[in-house]
């Protein structure tokens, strides 16, 4: 397996410390509001990553963060804290919009069939683990108390710009760069702020205060995985400056490199533009759903665009994705049931196996694994229409389709218990048909489908699905 490497600029061959298990840590939501597709873009690569490590044959320890304290308005160390700023627009505590949305998170990731992390560690629950590398940085020079705040000293650390080339001396006062006296220098970031007016307070040798946002992840990606880990993703705005800064910490207390392999997702655009309140264009799953998508069809379009290539969001996308659904599901069922003649050999099969492993190798060019996983469709549909279709392709097929579920996450072909109620709709609907009552059988089809149920209509008889 290869991966693009943000570090190196390269493509790498995927080398984990120990064999046969990857450590791997994914940057996770901030808990002040929905998660919209942009975010659910990121969480879907997280996903598919995960996934093929472990078809990869590796076990995989997944470590994702939910930011729940300490995150500002920019990436500054100013401004208000965005959990504290929903708090008081709300009229609840930080730690009740922090459940509630933590809660919507894992709502929306269940439904589009993310498996969990190995562990979700949130930021307030590790802030002696913080405090810790607080004192570490700051005896190994790394770090310097003005008044009850202390500073990361980038000067101190040579290698600061290695991840996304932005060199202490190339960065512009104003810009990203929060402008403070106090400072050694103007790119110097905080790792703890006395803040009295902040609601969530934390006492700490050098006062009371709360951790800088790029502290979490440091402190608890060593917590769980070690001083060094295998692979750790994020989006391309969390190149600079916090992976920048996650990288100085991590460095600079354990003088160990930080992670052996850096991934990013590329941005999402919705209609050519970004995403904003005054647009109306932020969409959530559920906004979705509500248009009548399912969320396979919203995770099927999500995944099918490379990680690296910024992604555009449309709905005639979303379309093209639930026609695409629709077919690999009539696929998947007619294989299941059609007659096959006798054989063994699976030759097909074996191609789009080989074809779908070796393109998700390369750096998960889904791209590539899509067409092939089409390409092998089109094939087996015309073997089956020539009535042509061995027993052992038809093997081969089911395995096909076993393997895209298991990688892409997708559950074309899976068992579904249909309840007898559904099944007798299904029965008097037929029946229409033949006696050619077709106004019946039409109105027998939509409750079916209010239900939940579509039906497909093939040679072999007429088949039930989920919606």
């Amino acid at each position: 397996m290869q991966v693009m490497d943000s570090l190196s600029k390269k493509v790498l061959r995927f080398k984990p410390l120990e064999k046969g298990v990857v450590k791997m840590y994914n940057c996770g939501p901030t808990v002040y509001g929905y998660v919209h597709i942009g975010n659910l873009r990121y969480f879907l690569f997280t996903d598919l990553l995960r996934r093929y490590l472990g078809f990869s044959g590796y076990a995989v320890t997944q470590i994702m963060n939910i930011t729940d304290v300490g995150h500002m308005l920019a990436d500054a160390d100013e401004g208000e804290d965005k959990i504290e700023m929903r708090a008081k627009e709300e009229g609840k505590t930080p730690q009740e919009i922090a459940t509630f949305y933590t809660e919507a998170f894992f709502r929306d990731i269940d439904r589009l069939g993310i498996v969990h992390a190995t562990h979700y560690p949130r930021a307030s629950e590790h802030v002696p683990e913080m405090i810790a590398m607080i004192e570490k940085l700051l005896a190994n020079g790394h770090a310097y108390r003005v008044g009850h705040n202390v500073y990361y000293d980038v000067g101190s650390f040579k290698k600061y710009g290695k991840l996304s080339g932005n060199v202490i001396e190339g960065l512009e006062v104003g810009k990203r760069i929060d402008v403070r006296e106090e400072k050694k220098h103007p790119a110097d970031f905080a790792l703890w702020i006395h803040n009295p007016s902040h609601i969530m307070q934390w006492s700490a040798p050098w006062g009371s205060g709360y951790p800088g946002w790029h502290l979490e992840c440091s402190a608890m990606a060593i917590k769980y995985l070690g001083e060094t880990i295998d692979l750790h993703t994020g989006g391309e705005d969390h190149f600079f400056p916090h992976h920048e800064c996650e990288i100085a910490q991590s460095e600079g207390t354990t003088r160990k490199l930080f992670a052996r392999y850096w991934m990013h997702v590329r941005h999402l655009l919705v209609d050519g533009q970004k995403m904003s309140k005054s647009l109306g264009n932020g969409y959530r799953l559920d906004d979705l759903i509500a248009k009548g998508f399912t969320p396979q069809q919203v995770r099927y379009l999500l995944v099918s665009v490379h990680y690296r290539q910024p992604m555009n969001f449309t709905f005639p996308a979303l379309e093209s994705a639930v026609a695409a659904c629709e077919r690999l599901e009539i696929f998947a069922e007619t294989v299941k049931s059609v007659e096959a003649r006798r054989g063994v050999r699976q030759a097909h099969a074996m191609r789009a196996k080989k074809a779908i492993v070796a393109a998700m190798d390369d750096d998960l060019n889904v791209s590539a694994a899509l067409a092939a996983l089409f390409d092998y469709v089109r094939d087996v549909n015309e073997m089956i229409a020539q009535k042509k279709l061995t027993e052992g392709e038809k093997k081969g097929a089911r395995e096909v389709m076993g393997m895209v579920n298991a990688i892409f996450g997708f559950t074309f072909g899976a068992e579904v218990e249909v309840p007898t109620s559904v099944k007798v709709l299904l029965e008097q609907r037929e029946m229409a048909r033949k006696e050619r009552r077709f106004v019946e059988a039409d109105r027998l089809r939509n409750e079916l489908k209010d239900l939940g149920w579509v039906i497909d209509d093939t040679p072999q008889g007429a088949r039930l699905r989920r919606a």
